[in-house]
């Protein structure tokens, strides 16, 4: 899997946009492959797998990130777009348009477009999921009460994070925006319905439940939009898209070979689906700039008393598996901050030696909350801090601190799930199944499982989240006929098992308590 990755990667490198030059090993030309698109906060990704799962191509090309003020992110759509279809030309120009039997759309979530009907052009630039300029609204909302409903109706929190109020904005701040919403001339859309809507052009205006759970407009419970919410955030119900199920028919990407879009899930709910989570209680973490929990739980929302969200993990043939949800926003991002903020490492890679090479009684303790805390403390005006540092305090200690800051907030997030999910009578498997960059690091896969005190599965695969995307085209194919089928594709590439002793797994534990109500206080 690695290799066929590498040589994916070469081959995108060697051909060239000038030359045409295209790498081939020994493919058999009558096999068929899924173009994954993996659409993120950073870049735009296309993926080839077959149907074993294995890369066979990639591309990748990154776009602007756009702070117009302070605490605002935007991007723009057209770019978005624009990258997108370079990644799938180059892919499927490396492998024959005519070897590929659909498309399968991830995306990152949240993040909000409005665009002309008419003319497929966006009103503005789109607002990132990070972006919190509507914090003050969101506020008043809190203060007039609406929360618990809110929660109610979609499993979320009320905040900024989500898409709603960023729809409001949009239309209130966009010059006429309002008035064309009213009309019907105007769409709403996260990046998985702006992408269907060009690569359909403009033929398909739909997303799917795990994308709609996240808007804060969608009621999870009765599978659709909500009439008081979109009246409580002033959306025009005109604006939305069409659910669908995530595995069904999105549309034909005429601007591709008139290939049909048949897979469909936000970057975390597909990376769920990715590392074949399909049985209540089983959990998956991904470790990327921050760090997502997902915990399936069947078909009961499983209402939380520790913050964390309830949301839908995928919607097939009707009917809805959800999932508990906990976020870290900084997880590699620490590691980035290391390097290009304190320059203690020139490579992200240099930690693991560093990790190996520190104190092992050293009391320093690392709270990343660079831009707050996530789950289960919800604190926006939290900062890092370090704590426990003395003159024999090293690099090599702060960049352990750092790692184990990750597994110490993986740790909450896991009690906090274990506890919501006992109480909905859920049993949890104690074990993790991890993904992302960082899990490339087996110092920190350890330490993950000591602090957590359960086993850690590294898949086979890491390319987890393109891969939950084209599942669900493949089994929309009918190359798979159930999701137990699509699991047996996952495998283990190295397991990771508890040997840190209970006394020392409590005393980090504690050190990490203290330095969290110093941060909180």
């Amino acid at each position: 899997m690695i290799a066929a990755a590498i040589f994916g990667v070469l081959a995108t490198i060697i051909r060239g946009d000038e030359t045409g030059f295209a790498l081939h090993w020994g493919r058999d030309m009558s096999e068929q492959f899924i173009l994954s698109i993996d659409q993120g906060t950073t870049s735009s990704r296309a993926l080839a797998f077959d149907k074993s799962g294995q890369v066979k191509a990639v591309a990748q090309k990154e776009f602007r990130q756009i702070f117009p003020d302070d605490g605002w992110v935007e991007h723009d759509a057209g770019e978005i777009w624009d990258t997108t279809l370079a990644c799938c030309k180059s892919v499927m120009d490396e492998l024959g348009a005519e070897n590929f039997a659909a498309i399968a759309i991830t995306n990152q979530r949240e993040t909000a477009v409005i665009w002309e009907r008419a003319t497929g052009k966006p009103i503005a630039n789109a607002i990132v999921w990070q972006d919190r300029r509507t914090a003050a609204f969101c506020d008043g909302l809190k203060e007039a009460g609406h929360e618990p409903d809110i929660t109610a109706k979609t499993g979320l929190l009320l905040d900024p994070y989500f898409s709603a109020s960023k729809v409001g904005w949009l239309l209130d701040n966009v010059e006429g925006a309002r008035a064309k919403a009213e009309a019907g001339e105007l769409a709403f859309g996260t990046i998985d319905s702006w992408l269907v809507w060009q690569l359909s052009a403009g033929k398909a205006h739909v997303t799917d439940a795990s994308n709609a759970a996240r808007t804060s407009l969608y009621n999870i419970h009765d599978n659709q939009w909500d009439a008081d919410l979109l009246a409580l955030f002033g959306v025009p119900s005109n604006l939305m898209p069409e659910v669908k199920d995530n595995a069904a028919d999105f549309g034909t990407a005429t601007v591709l070979a008139d290939l049909p879009i048949l897979g469909m899930a936000g970057d975390q709910q597909a990376a769920t689906i990715g590392q074949a989570c399909f049985q209540s209680g089983m959990i998956k973490s991904t470790y990327g700039t921050g760090c997502f929990v997902l915990a399936n739980t069947g078909n009961k929302a499983v209402t939380s008393q520790n913050r964390l969200l309830t949301t839908i993990g995928y919607r097939l043939n009707g009917e809805t598996s959800y999932a508990l949800e906990g976020s870290i926003f900084m997880a590699g991002a620490i590691v980035q901050w290391l390097r290009d903020g304190l320059q203690l490492i020139d490579h992200a890679a240099e930690t693991q030696a560093l990790a190996e090479a520190a104190n092992p009684n050293s009391a320093v303790t690392m709270v990343p909350a660079f831009t707050g805390l996530g789950a289960p403390h919800w604190a926006p005006d939290a900062r890092a801090a370090i704590f426990n540092m003395t003159r024999d305090s090293s690099k090599a200690d702060i960049a352990r601190a750092a790692l184990e800051s990750v597994s110490l907030q993986t740790a909450d997030l896991m009690r906090a799930i274990a506890d919501d999910m006992a109480e909905a009578g859920v049993d949890v498997p104690p074990r993790l199944r991890v993904d992302g960059g960082m899990v490339a690091n087996d110092w920190l896969c350890q330490n993950l499982a000591d602090i957590c005190a359960c086993p850690i599965d590294r898949p086979r695969i890491t390319e987890t989240t393109a891969l939950g995307a084209a599942m669900l085209a493949m089994l929309q194919l009918g190359w798979f006929d159930t999701l137990d089928e699509l699991g047996e594709n996952w495998a283990v590439e190295a397991q990771f098992a508890p040997t840190m002793a209970a006394e020392k797994r409590t005393e980090k534990q504690n050190l990490w308590q203290a330095a969290l109500a110093q941060v909180l206080g």
